[in-house]
């Protein structure tokens, strides 16, 4: 008997669950559809279709396909600032450079081979366009002793070195954007 009435409240359980579920499914689905009102979107559907290309919410077909022909490469070499900043910085020696991370990192550099003092560039790309504030400089300088047993390492926090390596990367980079847009006048 108590099997039985357990096998009973078990069903009922379950029936109860699946109700629960369903209307609380039925209870999210509150009958407003995104972008449904049509008080705000015109009757003609031409006119819609027009209106939701405007605000950037489909694509053409003929889009799609032009774009497939030639395409639009991300390359390093078609990013001015990066092709820049690795000309301005080609006589240091690089430990790291990743083009889709956005950053390249010097080895230690220094003038003298014998010297004990060197330093290291960090350039961090913040955006691809050409501003000042596109790139992150740091600059670190190391000072070791005779042996090069004890080092010391700091952050350059002057700013001049910052500033003219920017200065450089930022002329360069207009250079090759200049010489890019009169190369695309002359295909056109």
């Amino acid at each position: 008997m108590f099997t039985k009435s357990f096998m009973i409240n078990s069903k009922n359980l379950k029936l109860s669950c699946y109700w629960i579920i369903l209307s609380l499914f039925l209870y999210s689905c509150n009958g407003k559809m995104p972008g449904g009102d049509a008080r705000k979107f015109p009757d003609d559907p031409a006119k819609r279709v027009k209106q939701n290309l405007k605000d950037g919410r489909g694509f053409k077909l003929m889009d799609v396909m032009e774009k497939q022909k030639g395409g639009v490469f991300d390359f390093a070499s078609s990013n001015e600032l990066w092709r820049a900043s690795l000309d301005v910085i080609d006589f240091m020696p690089l430990s790291s450079v990743n083009y889709s991370g956005g950053i390249i990192i010097s080895d230690w550099y220094s003038s003298d081979n014998n010297s004990n003092e060197s330093i290291k560039v960090s350039i961090r790309f913040l955006t691809n366009e050409i501003r000042s504030d596109a790139l992150d400089i740091d600059i670190f300088k190391r000072e070791c002793d005779s042996n090069f047993l004890n080092c010391n390492i700091t952050k350059n926090d002057s700013g001049t070195l910052v500033f003219e390596l920017k200065k450089e990367i930022l002329k360069k980079a207009t250079i090759y954007k200049k010489e890019n847009e009169e190369k695309k006048k002359d295909e056109k």
